[in-house]
């Protein structure tokens, strides 16, 4: 993406997954945006997009951030939000284990209080040690805690598997993860 592909992909973000309310749109149940509608409030706040230039972002997003409607009249972001939406994630048996990023300065609030959504729907977790770490990097010195799934789903929990791939779950008690990777 270019630069300023960037920067508008990370306005459709804050936009879709936080404050819709910041350029006059209102996201449906399931986090649907009407698609002419915010392409129009965005330009109203000053960024020059158009209908190609969405299509572009969500295209090359490597994240695979959003989704377009089969006819592309509505838009959402996957995954990620912080205001009360249903987006339509099937509940999924997850692999044996799964991984969570932070940073080795949350590790001890992470022992006493558990893994939590904080401001999001959902914890999220990844499929692969690699990408739970470039998550962990971006709060400091990176750590991965290994998730047993199967001690979690025997207690009752559901997994979300969102269109992009990121594993999500409900608050994880410290007593789910069953090792701490240092290193990679």
């Amino acid at each position: 993406m270019k630069n300023d592909d960037t920067s508008l992909s990370k306005f459709i973000s804050l936009i879709l997954r936080h404050k819709p309310e910041e350029i006059g749109i209102t996201l449906d149940r399931y986090g649907w945006a009407d698609t002419t509608g915010l392409i129009e409030g965005i330009n109203a706040k000053g960024y020059m997009i158009d209908t190609e230039t969405l299509e572009r972002i969500v295209r090359e997003d490597s994240k695979q951030r959003y989704s377009f409607s089969p006819d592309r009249k509505k838009i959402r972001a996957n995954q990620g939000h912080s205001i009360s939406v249903e987006v339509e994630m099937p509940v999924t048996v997850p692999p044996e284990k799964l991984y969570h990023g932070t940073a080795e300065r949350f590790l001890e609030s992470i022992k006493e209080n558990g893994i939590k959504k904080m401001n999001r729907l959902y914890v999220h977790l990844s499929g692969d040690i690699e990408t739970a770490f470039k998550v962990g990097s971006r709060h400091g010195k990176p750590v991965v805690l290994v998730i047993c799934t199967a001690a979690m789903l025997a207690d009752g929990f559901q997994f979300r598997l969102s269109e992009n791939g990121v594993w999500q779950s409900d608050d994880i008690a410290w007593k789910y993860v069953s090792e701490i990777i240092r290193d990679h």
